[in-house]
């Protein structure tokens, strides 16, 4: 009986302490510290221990201590919601009352440093923030704001940070940033007496010259891209070499570089040899362009970020994307029950089983309706999906389409699902226009999972206080 005693008081003193004003709050004039309505309802959804278990447990207690993550995860929300960069974000939330208040900071706390949150969100990964928006829909759930019974999906890509590739520009990219790095690394004491030769002031020049070819409108135009392609490629050999030099010297002196420094100079050792291995691909695609090849599987657009693909999605204002493709997965209110950013280009008639499994997986069943565009449709995914348990299933056949099938896709419920289905698109837009999804300002397909986790997350949040 004490103990269950003991128990209840130190709940109650809980319960008191955080419902207690704070001498600060009382300092302040009536309504300076009240919240919004939209961060109210979400500070209240995001009080809840079970939402950070993914982080908490991956990480251990030992060692210096860092951000709360729940005091992240709300600077997160501030950041994506508005837009905001590192740097403003921490200014901002510095500078205001209600924003402090909202992510737990007192009057007197110390907001963190930019660099502290950039570091605690590559630390985080993209692994953790998925497990964290099935763990928010879940919660979404028990509070019955969904319910899982519908689900609409679509994909779109989510374009990389680099510029619109070409051969030229990729091999002027490969040039400076091989020099760069080598300059790095004779200033902080590696390959001092190697001979490397600056190229920078050539590889402008001809940029600038083939800008200037370009707006002739003669038939030499071809002709003369191709004669300053091959000038740069002879450029980028001359370059290769010397930093393999610097390379094998660097490596040859780290018996009589200290430790201090050459455990300095590793990290640009290391980007030196990634640059000069996507260099050599960039300039073998470059040179089965020039030699009448077109079709280059696997093909290279940025240096920066290797992994980017170019993707057609049929836009008139791109016909091209460079990035990744997203799948995006809706249940009902809007709230985004899944999502996944994917290597490469899937085709999305490859991606139906996968959504409806991740929506079994979230909510302990599948849907019992289920909308896709024709992309999505492959003959024997409507057999498939009906023996996993869906009731309804609307895809529109691609092809020619028998009486039969015209008869069935003209039903009253396969029309319905067709009109629920077209809101994912309005979703996509909204995903892209307010929290980022237009392109990732972090690089890698694990950045990019980072980016459009915590998208997605700052989404739910809101659509969250809007409905519940």
């Amino acid at each position: 009986m004490s103990i269950n005693k003991n128990r209840r008081k130190n709940v109650a003193s809980k319960t008191k302490t955080k419902k207690q004003i704070s001498m600060w709050e009382g300092i302040f004039p009536p309504g300076t510290l009240e919240l919004s309505e939209e961060l109210r309802k979400i500070d209240e959804f995001l009080d809840d221990e079970r939402l950070y278990e993914p982080i908490t447990k991956k990480f251990s207690k030992i060692g210096r201590p860092t951000v709360p993550i729940s005091i992240y995860l709300r600077m997160m929300y501030i950041k994506y919601r508005w837009h905001l960069g590192y740097e403003t974000l921490v200014k901002e939330v510095d500078d205001s009352l209600k924003w402090r208040k909202f992510c737990g900071f007192k009057p007197q706390d110390k907001v963190p440093d930019s660099t502290t949150l950039i570091k605690l969100t590559h630390k985080i990964g993209s692994e953790n923030v998925e497990e964290l928006n099935k763990i928010l829909v879940k919660k979404a759930k028990e509070q019955k704001i969904i319910r899982g019974k519908k689900m609409r999906a679509d994909t779109t890509v989510v374009e990389s940070n680099i510029h619109y590739p070409t051969d030229l520009g990729l091999i002027a990219d490969s040039i400076r940033v091989i020099t760069r790095t080598v300059k790095r690394i004779k200033s902080r004491g590696g390959a001092v007496r190697t001979h490397f030769r600056d190229h920078s002031r050539i590889v402008k020049k001809t940029i600038l010259r083939v800008v200037k070819v370009l707006k002739k409108r003669s038939g030499e135009v071809k002709q003369e891209i191709k004669e300053q392609t091959q000038k740069l490629i002879r450029i980028l050999d001359e370059v290769q070499e010397q930093g393999k030099k610097v390379l094998c010297n660097t490596a040859r002196r780290a018996k009589s570089i200290s430790p201090d420094v050459f455990s300095r100079i590793k990290r640009s050792r290391k980007q030196l040899s990634k640059f000069l291995q996507l260099s050599e691909f960039v300039k073998q695609q470059t040179q089965q362009v020039l030699s009448g090849q077109k079709s280059i599987p696997d093909r290279i657009v940025s240096i920066f970020d290797p992994d980017a693909r170019p993707i057609r999605k049929g836009k008139l204002s791109k016909d091209t994307e460079f990035g990744r493709k997203v799948t995006i997965q809706e249940a009902e209110n809007g709230i985004i029950s899944g999502y996944r950013v994917h290597e490469g280009n899937p085709k999305d008639s490859t991606l139906f089983k996968e959504t409806i499994n991740r929506h079994t997986e979230i909510f302990g069943k599948p849907p019992d309706e289920v909308a896709y565009d024709r992309g999505f449709y492959e003959t024997g995914h409507e057999e498939w999906a009906k023996q996993q348990g869906v009731s309804r299933i609307s895809i529109p056949k691609v092809g020619k389409k028998s009486k039969e099938r015209k008869e069935y896709e003209r039903q009253y419920w396969f029309q319905r699902l067709q009109r629920f289905r077209a809101g994912s698109e309005a979703k996509i837009s909204l995903l892209k226009r307010k929290y980022g999804l237009t392109r990732s300002m972090l690089r890698g397909t694990e950045g990019t999972g980072i980016w459009v986790g915590y998208g997605v997350m700052s989404a739910n949040l809101w659509q969250i206080a809007r409905v519940g």
